[in-house]
């Protein structure tokens, strides 16, 4: 895996002393991973992550981990806030309507494996964007595969089974808050993030299927 530096401006000093116990994921959602690179590296955009990779399996390293890159924006995970101060972002160049490139993944499954050393995440701490903001982002969407970081021992664990015999809104919300999902969001908001993350083929309404993976994964 080859990492280059680009240091980005847009960062800062990590608030109240916190550090690192996310990983956010994301998508870039742009032309190419150079035109990803040129914004996350502009002033004007006051948005930024710690690092890009490119479909190539390249790895652009933007802002040191122990600074407070700008990429999560408002939301909330496992009852916490200011996710930029408790996290470590990682974009990805995919427009989030194609698979995500084998280069690209293996990569990522190298710089994760680092980061959690490092810091001792563990690997629920792995997330997506659309995890801790289920109402505004999407990323990094159906495509990407998350059963892959799970088997590696990337990301928590989802459960299998069976679900219960009805399914509310009510007890689904305590089933994935207690797997992390605190944001503030209504009932359709809450199920497309979690539907996105471990069913993103699933539609139509709640169902006791969709308590089956937040079992475990917490």
């Amino acid at each position: 895996m080859h990492i280059r530096s680009c240091p980005s401006p847009n960062c800062g000093p990590r608030r109240d002393g916190l550090v690192p116990e996310l990983v956010v994921i994301h998508y870039t959602a742009m032309k190419d991973a150079q035109a990803a690179l040129a914004r996350l590296c502009d002033p004007a955009f006051e948005v930024s992550a710690h690092y890009l990779i490119a479909e190539d399996g390249t790895v652009t390293h933007l802002v040191p981990e122990d600074l407070r890159a700008w990429h999560a924006g408002t939301g909330h995970w496992a009852g916490r806030g200011d996710v930029n101060s408790r996290s470590i972002g990682i974009e990805l160049d995919n427009d989030g309507q194609r698979p995500f490139a084998e280069a690209q993944m293996c990569s990522l499954e190298i710089l994760l494996r680092a980061i959690l050393d490092r810091w001792s995440i563990p690997p629920r701490g792995v997330i997506g964007h659309s995890d801790m903001a289920p109402d505004r982002k999407f990323d990094p969407g159906p495509q990407f595969d998350w059963p892959r970081l799970e088997a590696a021992g990337l990301a928590a664990p989802r459960g299998t089974g069976a679900g219960p015999r009805t399914a509310d809104p009510e007890t689904f919300r305590a089933a994935a808050r207690a797997a992390g999902y605190s944001a503030d969001v209504t009932d359709a908001a809450l199920l497309a993030a979690v539907r996105l993350r471990y069913r993103p083929q699933a539609t139509g309404p709640l169902t006791p299927q969709d308590y089956v993976p937040l079992h475990l994964a917490r």
